[in-house]
């Protein structure tokens, strides 16, 4: 057990504590190959050279004609037709000099043309075609343009999006090695809490966070296992965390870190392992917790639902990223003009669900929801994304504010 000084007063400051949790990941999980088909979201977990050149040779970036520039008088004049070049042809005779040829979008340039005049500056007669003046190598894509046999192309850690896997594929690549999907066991503490469709009692409410935490871990490129909801007891707390331990890479819990005396969750992981750092100077989240149970990396979100989004999406999102091998890690925030006043100052890091919206004149304006509390997902259901002000910072309408969008922060 570790006392790591987590129950003292003083909170931890939110960069501080995100590059504790990063310094605290202690590798990627282990690779394997994938189809490319099944790669997307997927972290790469070894870099990829170019196999060959990209184009693999001189290709044609119009549908026109295909030329030697210096066949061409200087005005521009008439060249007789030697046949037509189509994608994928292949075989191709030598351009005859003072000859032109049809040729096709991506068609392979015949030896000895260089260069390609667009078909709508052109006029066709018989057996023969009029050009203008061309510049040389004009409408060609050379061989090697986008890629060199064994350039760079993807680096280790980088998360597949679409674009990544088309990239892939116009390589060759039928499979790619990437890391394994982190497996994360997702558990919930409360008494209180109910699942959707069942009477609620006196003093119960719904489980918001078992469906808002999973979706956000999903949309991380997690594996989520959802062990329910652990009893607020302590040998409860501690049996069900020893079991997700002993199964999956990592425990995410909500709910039990606050310092009431029916949170036992603290104490369970201090008797199963250790528990290094709580409590942060964030509103809201400011309970969230972090540390091992029998080996295995642990995060401790708070119950408030607003409150566990906000700190998932900040604090754990860049840790988790981390684990899975993903070398970009922190979302960048945009420079806005603030669209309200903030005259007092506060002694935690503010996360305010906000909107962008047009203001007086014309520009994007950064607006907070008037409900701010840490229980109430309305705001964030309204937002757009975050207004981060700092710890004993004001604001003035039309000062710049630093705004994270959701599109952003939902994504590995």
């Amino acid at each position: 057990m570790s006392a790591c000084g987590c129950d003292g007063g003083e909170l931890r400051p939110v960069d501080e504590a995100i590059e504790h949790l990063l310094g605290r990941v202690s590798g990627p999980p282990p690779i394997e190959r994938v189809a490319l088909a099944d790669a997307l979201d997927r972290v790469l977990a070894e870099p990829i050279l170019a196999p060959a050149d990209v184009p693999a040779w001189n290709n044609s970036a119009m549908d026109g004609y295909a030329l030697r520039a210096a066949d061409l008088p200087p005005q521009g004049g008439r060249l007789p037709l030697a046949g037509r070049v189509a994608a994928g042809d292949t075989g191709l005779t030598p351009l005859p000099a003072g000859h032109a040829v049809r040729i096709f979008t991506g068609a392979p340039l015949p030896p000895g043309a260089d260069s390609v005049v667009p078909q709508e500056h052109c006029r066709a007669e018989a057996e023969a075609v009029w050009l203008p003046p061309v510049r040389r190598g004009a409408h060609v894509r050379p061989q090697g343009e986008e890629l060199r046999q064994g350039q760079p192309v993807l680096d280790a850690g980088h998360r597949l999006r679409p674009q990544e896997l088309g990239l892939l594929a116009s390589l060759g690549q039928a499979e790619v090695p990437v890391y394994r999907r982190l497996r994360v066991g997702l558990l919930s503490s409360g008494d209180e809490l109910r699942e959707p469709g069942e009477p609620l009692g006196p003093g119960q409410i719904y489980n918001a966070n078992r469906f808002s935490l999973g979706a956000v871990l999903q949309g991380f490129g997690v594996e989520v296992e959802d062990y329910g909801v652990m009893v607020d007891e302590l040998a409860a707390s501690r049996d069900a965390l020893s079991l997700a331990a002993s199964e999956w890479d990592l425990l995410i819990t909500s709910g039990g870190v606050s310092v009431g005396e029916e949170d036992h969750l603290k104490q369970a992981i201090r008797e199963l392992g250790q528990l290094h750092l709580w409590r942060l100077a964030i509103q809201p989240g400011k309970p969230l917790a972090f540390g091992e149970v029998s080996g295995k990396p642990w995060l401790g979100l708070p119950g408030n639902p607003a409150a566990a989004l906000i700190t998932a999406l900040v604090v754990a999102r860049p840790f988790l990223l981390r684990a899975q091998g993903q070398r970009n890690v922190l979302p960048k925030a945009m420079p806005l003009p603030a669209g309200f006043d903030w005259p007092e100052p506060r002694p935690r890091r503010q996360y305010l669900r906000a909107r962008l919206e047009r203001g007086d004149h014309g520009r994007l304006e950064v607006i907070p929801h008037p409900q701010q509390g840490s229980a109430m997902l309305t705001a964030a259901s309204w937002a757009d994304g975050l207004a981060v002000v700092e710890r004993g910072a004001t604001l003035a309408r039309g000062e710049t504010v630093a705004f994270l969008p959701f599109d952003g922060l939902l994504r590995g």
